[in-house]
């Protein structure tokens, strides 16, 4: 009788369209077709284990459950929110009794990530062996969140968000199972794929709402507006403390770097969206003035600070435009790594160099001793030759004399290069003629 009921309850649209086989999941088309990963695998009757590593919504639970299905192992579902030791332990006596009763296991752990690191290596023994196929689910990134060893005997696969033609085949799906057309218009349509941000559950579980809003006798279509009303858009799906938010700022980074100041402009917009903090995003606004810009554009690096003054000052929303404005000025600039390069080299000579003296004629000698000691004998006050320059040497007599900095010719730095070939041309002749002193 309990089984009459449950079968009567009402089921949620996107449990009534989950997946009866691999070939009814969409979007994963790289993993699953004949020549990836895991269509070679089912071939070849042979499972690894797995991490199936992808956003919400994109079909790693119904993939894990399906894979079991198709192996003939035995299903055993946990959840890294819900389970602890005491869970593993029931779960791995289980599948040894099975398997020496010759049967496997398949062991699918949602949100695997979230297990601590001494929990990933109570696996190790049990995937070792063979006892368990282990496939894990995780929306972050593996290589930050789980155990190497564990990594090491897990193949990572990636998942990927739904694309437009995946989630017009789940519409499709929806409108064949309640034999009706969604009412939406052509505009709202798309609005309707946009708002589930390539997430399919989500795309369904909108779709319900749709439904249960328009009556059979009702199929008046919503325009977008309409749809907008009724339905809550999906918020961007952005972690301020995991991969993506390293990944929106390296696009940032890359897009400034690229002086695609359009990209630029909305990958930052991409970052507030999502909830990221603005200092950081200034923070970084400044590091590219300094590392990309340089010298190329000396004002680069006043500007951007000026940003995130303005940013500290005005407060949000209004700072944001400040820091849009110092996007666009970064993207626009003339770029160069010349800076940060020689503070680079710098830093590789003088951890190589050690602790060499600087020379003894540019020593100051407050005292006697120092004097007695050669200290500052020979020193040319730049002030008093000719052009303002003695072209002495600075580095420590036993490093000689190293060229760290090499501008480019671009923006500013154009200038800064032609100074500098001009102050070695002036060294050249000045040491050449205290060679002829001597």
């Amino acid at each position: 009788m309990t089984g009459l009921f449950e079968s009567q309850a009402p089921r949620p649209l996107a449990d009534r369209l989950r997946p009866q086989n691999l070939a009814e999941v969409v979007g994963q088309d790289h993993l699953l077709g004949p020549e990836g990963p895991l269509g070679r695998m089912l071939g070849s009757g042979r499972l690894a284990s797995l991490v199936l590593w992808g956003p919400p919504g994109c079909g790693k639970t119904t993939i894990a459950r399906l894979l079991a299905e198709e192996t003939t192992l035995e299903f055993e579902p946990l959840s890294a929110v819900f389970s602890g030791v005491a869970d593993l332990r029931k779960v791995f006596e289980r599948a040894k009794q099975r398997r020496l009763a010759g049967r496997g296991t398949l062991l699918f752990v949602d949100e695997i990530h979230r297990f601590n690191r001494a929990q990933q290596d109570g696996f190790l023994p049990f995937v070792e062996d063979g006892t368990v196929v282990l496939v894990g689910a995780t929306t972050e990134n593996p290589s930050f969140e789980l155990n190497p060893a564990l990594l090491s005997r897990c193949q990572v696969l990636v998942l990927k968000r739904l694309e437009e033609s995946a989630l017009r085949e789940l519409l499709a799906r929806v409108e064949a199972l309640e034999g009706r057309n969604l009412p939406l218009t052509s505009e709202a349509r798309a609005a309707l794929m946009a708002m589930a941000d390539g997430d399919g559950r989500y795309l369904l579980n909108l779709t319900e709402e749709v439904l249960a809003l328009a009556s059979p006798a009702n199929q008046e279509p919503l325009d977008t507006a309409a749809l907008a009303a009724v339905v809550q858009k999906r918020a961007p799906i952005y972690d301020k403390g995991q991969e993506s938010h390293y990944n929106l700022i390296s696009a940032l980074h890359k897009s400034l770097r690229g002086s695609d100041c359009d990209a630029a402009l909305y990958w930052f917009a991409r970052m507030l969206a999502g909830g990221e903090d603005p200092h950081f995003i200034a923070r970084r606004l400044v590091r590219f003035a300094v590392e990309d810009v340089g010298l190329a554009d000396p004002d680069a690096l006043p500007q951007s600070i000026a940003a995130w003054q303005a940013f500290e000052r005005i407060g949000s929303p209004e700072g944001e435009l400040a820091l849009a404005q110092a996007v666009i000025y970064l993207a626009t600039a003339p770029k160069s790594n010349a800076a940060y390069k020689a503070y680079k080299a710098a830093r590789k000579s003088a951890g190589e160099s050690g602790s060499l003296a600087p020379p003894a004629h540019i020593l100051n000698a407050p005292t006697g001793l120092m004097r007695d000691l050669g200290y500052g004998k020979g020193y040319r006050y730049d002030h008093d030759t000719a052009e303002a320059f003695s072209g002495q040497d600075y580095f420590p007599d036993t490093l000689g004399r190293q060229a760290l900095y090499h501008p480019v010719e671009r923006g500013f730095e154009r200038e800064i290069r032609k100074r500098l070939a001009y102050w070695a041309k002036l060294r050249a002749g000045r040491q050449g003629e205290s060679e002829d002193q001597n």
